[in-house]
């Protein structure tokens, strides 16, 4: 059976400090103009159902680098669920390619996928997870700081797909990941249960108020507050946020080293203000730059 990423709950520890070990080794090897093929002839199929800039061009561009080729696939080209069966999609495509990256709507399709393939699946984007994005968070905070055992993230606002995956890499690397959130947006008791199970005791908390939550910060995180296919949510969703807004006075909260992230793409003068995202505590785009070397040592990983 191929291994697959549908979920970083699929990763041991050891799992994801190799990825962020190789990762770190070909961001090196990139740096210094060396770009070796370490999957040469290997191909990448990319179904996606939602639009994407990071997720595409840097999965694209990490094939090449490797010595492979993504191959984008429309979504509605390929009609997976609509013209042909997924599991009819599924096991086709694993005649022809070495790896599928999915971005969906729905988690249940890309766990479909990954029932009927022999190929490994990658969850490029789901409506439960975004694991892909957290191993480029983690890797940037590694860099950062040294480390990620003892850090402490702080996620301010929607406890969403993005959040969720940043929880369980925190439980893998030994950080602490406090949901600064309504309580209506916080993490579910199963799925905090869960995070706990994989960390420590005190790997996940939940603090409403978003300057208590953030005064021993390393990191601050947010995201949009309306994520794509909850736009009809977008007055309800605005009125319950509007205080927890990443702005000068909530960074001035937190340790003067902390620095901000966010997944982008970003609306300034909602969930973060400009000053903030485009300030010097900002690593959002060595963040994004991230996405393509930790899928790099994911593909390398999966594949080798």
């Amino acid at each position: 059976m191929p291994r697959h990423l549908l979920d970083l709950f699929e990763l041991t520890p050891d799992d994801f400090t190799a990825i962020l070990d190789r990762a770190e080794d070909l961001k090196r090897e990139w740096s210094q103009g060396q770009r070796p093929a370490r999957l040469p002839g290997r191909t990448l199929g990319l179904i996606f159902e939602k639009p994407s800039l990071r997720t595409r061009v840097s999965f694209e561009t990490a094939m090449v680098h490797l010595g492979g080729k993504g191959l984008y696939l429309n979504a509605e080209d390929v009609g997976m669920g609509s013209r042909e069966p997924i599991e009819d999609c599924a096991r086709v495509l694993s005649e022809y390619l070495d790896a599928l990256a999915i971005r969906a709507y729905r988690h249940e399709l890309i766990e479909t996928v990954a029932r009927y393939a022999r190929v490994p699946v990658i969850n490029a984007l789901s409506d439960l997870a975004h694991p892909c994005q957290a191993l480029a968070d983690m890797m940037t905070l590694r860099e950062e700081f040294g480390r990620l055992d003892g850090l402490h993230i702080v996620f301010v606002g929607d406890g969403n797909n993005v959040a969720r995956s940043l929880a369980v890499a925190c439980a893998l690397g030994g950080a602490r990941l406090t949901l600064a959130a309504p309580p209506a947006y916080a993490f579910p008791d199963d799925f905090a249960a869960r995070v706990r199970s994989v960390g420590r005791p005190d790997t996940y908390d939940h603090q409403p108020d978003p300057s208590l939550a953030v005064a021993r910060a390393d990191a601050i995180y947010t995201d949009v507050w309306i994520s794509m296919g909850q736009e009809e949510e977008a007055t309800r969703r605005l009125s319950h946020f509007q205080r927890y807004q990443v702005d000068e006075a909530l960074m001035a909260k937190a340790p003067a080293h902390a620095v901000f992230l966010h997944c982008l793409p970003a609306r300034r003068g909602e969930e973060v203000t400009a000053s903030v995202i485009d300030g010097s505590a900002s690593r959002v785009i060595a963040q994004a730059g991230n996405r393509m070397h930790v899928q790099k040592g994911l593909l390398s990983w999966l594949l080798a």
